[in-house]
């Protein structure tokens, strides 16, 4: 039984580093501009959608030209249902999908999209895990054609006018050993993958951090500190993992300065989610608290001035 289950897993991780080294190939690094698959009717905001996903995280970005950005699928198949209702009846096409980390409740709605939509490109960091899941995600990338584009160094993408993602982290190559903040040279720490990139329209910005804890948090401020990424200050902060009170630290608060927090947590999750020293970290701060559990999905929207609820 355990030579059965050591074989698999050595099978799974050998598939998925096959499959991630095959999609990103020559020439795939992260472009510099991103086309447009979508025909989502072009306006003057863009748009931010958190969406209630029970634990776990699903955002969907759309530009005011019509471009579109998922961020993460949840668990099960909850999200198709609200992108559904997001975009225009009958669109079927989302230019870009963003794998944060692959935790399941991060991934698992992305296979059900995937299936569903037609994808222009794929951004990842190539940190490998031994779930099916996982492998079932990366086939469907394969099998579809889909470009994946490994966010390995700080980088800024134009998804349209006006409107840039700036990568921030990871800064190295998880398929080729990466170290990881806080980790002793081990990648057992998946949520310590995820990518942080901040979406910036005009003179607001969001920042989505995936389920990052404090020891990426300490090597962003130092990172800053050195000059060697952008500052972390935006508006909103996507809070990390969930609420929980292993992210969200003081001194990364004071970085960001955020004027609203979104915590994406399910309604009497197991986990304690969000925690209440997260809470009330925030609110010293003077952060507005926006949460999934309590409010459901969350549109903001901003104007490139300024960002409301809507």
């Amino acid at each position: 039984m355990i030579k059965a289950l050591i074989s698999k897993r050595l099978f799974l991780i050998l598939n998925s580093l096959f499959l991630i080294l095959t999609l990103v190939g020559v020439g795939c690094a992260p472009a510099k501009r991103l086309s447009s698959l979508t025909q989502v009717p072009p306006s003057k905001n863009l748009q931010v959608n958190f969406f209630d996903v029970g634990q776990g995280d699903a955002a969907l970005i759309i530009t005011p030209g019509g471009k579109t950005v998922l961020v993460d699928g949840g668990p099960g198949d909850t999200v198709l249902s609200k992108i559904g209702r997001a975009l225009p009846l009958g669109q079927k096409k989302i230019d870009a999908m963003i794998l944060t980390h692959p935790h399941a409740d991060h991934l698992e709605g992305l296979i059900p999209v995937l299936k569903r939509y037609a994808i222009g490109e794929v951004y990842y960091t190539g940190a490998l895990h031994t779930t099916d899941e996982f492998l079932e995600w990366l086939t469907l990338v394969k099998k579809k054609s889909i470009p994946m584009r490994l966010v390995k160094k700080s980088e800024v993408v134009e998804l349209d006018s006006g409107v840039k993602l700036s990568f921030l982290y990871p800064d190295g190559d998880l398929t080729a050993g990466f170290v990881l903040p806080g980790a002793s040279g081990e990648k057992d720490n998946l949520n310590n993958t995820s990518i942080v990139f901040k979406l910036i329209y005009g003179q607001t910005s969001f920042l989505f951090v995936g389920d990052a804890e404090a020891p990426v948090e300490k090597y962003l401020l130092k990172k800053m500190a050195a000059g060697a990424v952008e500052s972390l200050r935006a508006d909103v902060l996507k809070a990390g993992h969930h609420g929980s009170h292993s992210s969200t630290g003081e001194e990364f608060l004071n970085a960001v300065k955020p004027r609203m927090a979104i915590i994406s947590a399910g309604r009497g999750n197991d986990y304690g989610h969000p925690h209440l020293r997260t809470l009330r970290r925030l609110e010293r701060h003077s952060v507005q608290i926006y949460r999934t559990d309590t409010m459901g999905d969350i549109k903001l929207v901003s104007d490139g001035e300024k960002i409301k609820k809507n």
